[in-house]
């Protein structure tokens, strides 16, 4: 089996993931992912008729955001007519699960040189699915399947975050203190500009910038600001996920009876809403070396599991553990963890869980300072990895998210 090099990554900014508000709102989807492909392009000057196919993520697959955005943003990108392109949706797993996917056509021989990521934007994904629900499509996974959800009731993401820290007895004291260290750090990254080598400027076919900032963050948040928000999912408790079936609430209980759901989630401990993509290069050893490219990582290990889908979230520490297992490491072989700040739960149960260092984990900060451009957030999570252990001098990193459907993707990556 041949080596997986990841040679370069490249994201845009995160911007707010409103209609109108964000920075990135106004753009097409095909293009604001061609803007990270053609950014691959220009940095690391490869031959793009040599690209074996790029495999890119999208969650919100629907409207604008429908159909191949792989083949058509490569093509978007100026990429020769010859570089294919496929779309792939894994949820918020999209772009880990693309690049594994990259990976293993390598690692099998039968590819030299690929491309792998994913975008969302959730400024488009959401003002498209409101039009949804007012024509009344209802929410929740597996809704208008009432056989699916008669074997493996879904919720609301928000609603399995709060009933996990019931189940934990985790408090939202101390979520709301991961909340403001993830502010924090991300500040501290920000204004060092550890994300500077991977990020990218958006710009406009006139060359004039769009976007040269993260527009997320809120670096001012405390304790105090947190605890005088209302849980942003309270809502949902007794709503029916769709028109005359079980509320989110109950569809939880169907499984877990007797779960006493206090909502305690809210915008500051859950991932932000944001627009953006990411994008990443890898090869084979033998193409690396005849084509002058200098690898920055290689792929050790990756993994796909599924878990409980009524509880949705809780996919990532069995995903750590397989793919350490896969590896042949221990967790105290792992330099720096990036795990998806989804919800601030799905961290502080798996920090509990696996018995980790805080210091390792999303040392610059995560979804819930930085925002969450869905299928977009595993790529970014790669990149950060590989630029923090560059930064530090660590040796391997192990990227892992929970994903809808009670999934999780994970990879480790050795630097260079």
């Amino acid at each position: 089996m041949t080596e997986a090099y990841i040679i370069d990554t490249v994201r845009t900014p995160r911007g707010i993931g409103k209609m109108g508000k964000g920075a990135l709102s106004q753009m097409h989807p095909e293009h604001l992912s061609a803007t990270v492909l053609a950014a691959l392009k220009e940095r690391n000057g490869f031959d793009t008729a040599d690209v074996d196919d790029v495999i890119w993520g999208v969650s919100a697959a629907l409207g604008l955001q429908a159909g191949d955005i792989g083949r058509m943003a490569a093509l978007d990108a100026g990429y020769d007519v010859r570089a294919g392109g496929v779309t792939l949706n894994r949820f918020c797993g999209s772009s880990i699960t693309s690049t594994n996917f990259a990976a293993a056509m390598i690692m099998s021989g039968m590819a030299g040189l690929m491309v792998s990521g994913g975008m969302d934007m959730l400024s488009y994904a959401n003002a498209y699915g409101m039009k949804m629900r007012e024509a009344g499509f209802g929410g929740g996974m597996g809704v208008g399947n009432p056989r699916l959800q008669a074997k493996h009731p879904q919720s609301n993401q928000g609603v399995c975050a709060d009933a996990i820290a019931a189940m934990e007895g985790i408090t939202r004291a101390e979520l709301e203190q991961l909340g403001v260290e993830s502010q924090r750090r991300a500040a501290i990254a920000l204004a060092e500009g550890r994300f500077a080598k991977s990020t990218i400027v958006v710009k406009d076919d006139e060359g004039n910038v769009i976007l040269d900032h993260e527009e997320y963050p809120r670096p001012d948040t405390t304790a105090e600001s947190l605890a005088q928000l209302k849980p942003a999912f309270e809502m949902f408790l007794n709503m029916p996920s769709q028109p005359g079936g079980k509320t989110y609430a109950e569809l939880i209980n169907q499984v877990y009876p007797g779960v006493d759901i206090k909502p305690i989630h809210h915008v500051g401990i859950s991932s932000g809403v944001v627009d953006g993509a990411a994008a990443i290069l890898l090869a084979s050893k033998d193409y690396a070396e005849k084509h002058g490219l200098k690898p920055r990582a290689r792929i050790v290990a990756m993994a796909e599991t599924g878990d409980c889908p009524t509880l949705m979230l809780n996919g990532p520490v069995p995903a750590a553990k397989k793919v350490l297992e896969k590896a042949g490491l221990t967790k105290d072989d792992i330099d720096t963890w990036e795990v998806n700040e989804a919800f601030a739960v799905v961290v502080e149960k798996f920090i509990r869980d696996l018995d980790l260092d805080r210091t390792k984990v999303n040392p610059n900060g995560g979804s819930i300072a930085l925002g969450h451009p869905i299928a977009g957030t595993g790529a970014i999570l790669i990149g950060t990895a590989l630029d923090e252990l560059e930064r530090t001098g660590g040796r391997y990193g192990l990227i892992t998210m929970c994903a809808a459907g009670g999934m999780a993707p994970a990879i480790i990556i050795e630097r260079i």
